[in-house]
This record gives C-alpha cells, structure tokens and sequence, in this order.
C-alpha cells in the first residue's frame, strides 16, 4: 500500500521547513529570507492513534508502524516544497517546480505566518503589517491556475473527440489527471459543484475550466491552515480571524516544537511530539541561555495546550482526509500475522471502507478470492459489505493465500 503524502505549502519564509524538521526531526536548511528551499524536502512523519495493544492485554511488535505507551504512529509522507509566490503558475519564483512537488499529494497543510511578519513576498516585516488573510486567497488562484493549465492543454481537440465519440467525460478526465492522484469520483463531484455542462465541453469557457478545477482540488487535494508563529502576540487576533474564513485551522509554533523535540533527542527532557507539557530529565546540564529558553516553552504550551505540529498532521489525516486505522490479521485469536508479529500492520483507509475494499488495499489477490471477514473485538463473521469502523482488527478470510 502505497504511503500517503501531505504537501506544504505557502510563501516563503512563513516557517513551511521548520514544520517539516520539526515533524521529521530532519536537517533541512532554514533562514529569514525566501527561497531558502529550492529543492523540495522529503521525509517521513506520523499520524497517532490508540493502538489496540492495552485494550488486548497483549505486546505487539509493529512492522509498518511503530508504538510507543499504547500509542501508535503511522507513518506519512511530508513534502516541503519550494515558497509560493504571485505568478507561480506561469512560472514565477520557484513556481512550476512547486507545483509539480505536489502532483501525488493527497492534502495541503498551508503554513501560513499569522503573525504578520512577512509580506507577500516572503520578506520580513514588522509582526502585525501584513495582512495573513491575503495569503489565504492567492494560493488558492494559484493551485487553480496551475490545475486549469494542465486540464486546458489539446482541450478543444479533447472535447470535440469527448463529444462527437460520446466518451465518458468523468473518466477521460480522470485518465488526464491521473498523474495528480485524481480519481473518478473527484471528477464526479467536481461536476456536481461547478455545474459545467458535461454533454457539451466544446463549450466550456476558460472561466467554465477555472470553476470546475478549483472544484476538482477542493475534493482531491483539500487545503487546511496551520496558523504558523502563533507565540508572537500579533498572531492570536489573525487566527481567530483565519478561523472564520470556513477552513480548518491550527495555531502552531513550529519552531517550540523544532526546539522540544531536538533537546528530547539530546536527552535534557521527556517529550514525544504533541505532547501538552514536558519534563526536565537534567537540570544541572542546562545552561542559562537553555533554561530560559525552555521557561518559554512551557509558557507557549501553557497558552495553547500545544505547538500544534502533531496536532496538524492528525487533523490533516483523521479530519480532512476523514480517514481511519485499521489492523489486519491473520490469526484472530493470537493476533498475528503468518510470521508471528502481533498487531504487525496499521493501514490509513478511508472511513466507510468495507471489508472486501479492504482486502483489496491489502493484496489484490486477496480482495478477488475474498470469502468474509472476522471482525476480532466480537468474533463474529461480516460479510463483503460490512463497513469497518476507526481502530477495527479484522481478519480477512480467502480462498487463497496472500
């Protein structure tokens, strides 16, 4: 099962790779001026749930995942792509590059600097001269202009071929922009938003491609907002005002969280990422330029409950994507796989899944020999159109192995 892929996005400078270093604990360069990334930054960072492991009363031993204090962590592709800025579309800034880093991502963390602290350049400004909100809508054209462009491309001979040989439109589409992990059913209800005329695309407008590609991102690469830099006081104000605007929003700080988790790496505190408090495993090593910093730390957990980076990544999964957690198995009663690992593997699927869809995502063999599924918390047999639910363990039953 392929790994799925959060992109960031945002102009420059608004703190996109201290994100990504702090939820990959990588070392990609940061500085106060734009176009610091060039190349996009590449790495892997988790999404938590409640592994199933206490609940059982067993030890497991994961294999795709990891688990730590009953916690599971699964893993999750994160792409820090180069700073956007006006104009990317047509290649302005780093802008073409950016957007085809984003191609196969399935959602968009927008880090924005709710402070105000840069301009829509990406360049420093004093906390509170720019407008954040600004930034909320320029991106929003630009991903749509960039989407519209790859759609456009042969687009009359496309549509007159699309009319006369009566094709199915939403599958002809979906086979266009098949290399930006879009599927029938983003073209499907991109249709239904943007009321374009599907038995006539001859007719459709530049304006007629912009409205239905800026439905078609909305389904297939949805766009939360991670309210960046939020220990600045000028920030608290903006985010409550980037709350209203119908987008899901989380305050973070970023670079607590970069410092948090490299002094846990050190071993001068006790902190996993997201956590709501940390502790100090070794007063007497700290210096008073460590100590000060870490009093403000804890002030910034003790305003918002976090830093929000953790936070992001499992809004982002469990809330945008509205996927869930689930844990095959082979043997129902050990809860293993054929090797012996017990809650060996954690899959993200989409809520609503049913068992035999499941089985497919496993192994294609496995979904066309399906026979049912054990669900293991009841032991009861569901059939090929049980609905499984967040955090199920199931064991799928075939005709043939795996």
């Amino acid at each position: 099962m392929r790994m799925l892929e959060l992109g960031l996005v945002g102009k420059p400078n608004t703190g996109k790779t201290t994100f990504f270093n702090a939820a990959t604990l990588a070392n990609a360069p940061v500085a106060g001026y734009p176009f610091t990334t060039i190349d996009a930054n590449v790495g892997v960072t988790y999404v938590q749930s409640k592994c199933p492991c206490r609940e059982f009363n067993v030890t497991c031993n994961p294999q795709n995942s990891k688990c730590m204090d009953g916690v599971r962590y699964v893993p999750v592709r994160i792409i820090d792509v180069a700073g956007l800025v006006e104009g990317a579309h047509m290649g302005r800034g780093l802008g073409n590059r950016f957007l085809d880093n984003l191609r196969m991502a399935a959602a968009l963390i927008h880090i924005i600097d709710a402070a105000g602290a840069t301009d829509a350049e990406g360049k420093p400004c004093p906390p509170g001269s720019h407008d954040p909100l600004e930034d909320i809508d320029f991106l929003e054209v630009e991903i749509a202009m960039w989407l519209r462009s790859l759609l456009a491309k042969d687009w009359p001979s496309f549509a007159r071929r699309a009319k006369y040989e009566k094709l199915n439109l939403i599958k002809e589409i979906a086979n266009r922009m098949s290399g930006l992990g879009i599927k029938e059913p983003h073209v499907a209800e991109a249709f239904k938003q943007a009321g374009v005329d599907r038995s006539d695309p001859e007719k459709w407008t530049d304006d007629d491609l912009l409205r239905f590609v800026t439905e078609l991102r909305k389904v297939s690469k949805p766009i939360m907002i991670a309210a960046n830099k939020s220990d600045i006081p000028a920030a608290e104000p903006n985010i409550r005002r980037l709350s209203q605007r119908g987008y899901m929003v989380v305050s973070t700080c970023s670079e607590a969280e970069l410092i948090l988790r490299r002094a846990a790496e050190k071993g001068l505190i006790s902190y996993n990422m997201g956590d709501s408090e940390f502790k100090i495993l070794k007063p007497e090593s700290l210096n008073e330029q460590q100590r000060k910093a870490l009093e403000k730390l804890a002030s910034v957990l003790k305003r918002w409950g976090n830093t929000g980076v953790q936070q992001a990544v499992n809004k982002a999964i469990y809330e945008l994507l509205n996927l869930i957690v689930v844990y095959p198995v082979d043997d129902e009663n050990k809860l293993t796989d054929k090797k012996g690992n017990v809650l060996p593997d954690a899959f993200l699927v989409p809520k609503g899944i049913t068992t035999r869809e499941f089985a497919y995502k496993i192994h294609s063999d496995l979904g066309e020999s399906f026979l049912h599924a054990i669900d293991v918390r009841t032991k009861r047999r569901v059939g090929e159109d049980h609905e499984l639910k967040d955090r199920d363990v199931v064991r799928i039953v075939a005709t043939r192995g795996r």
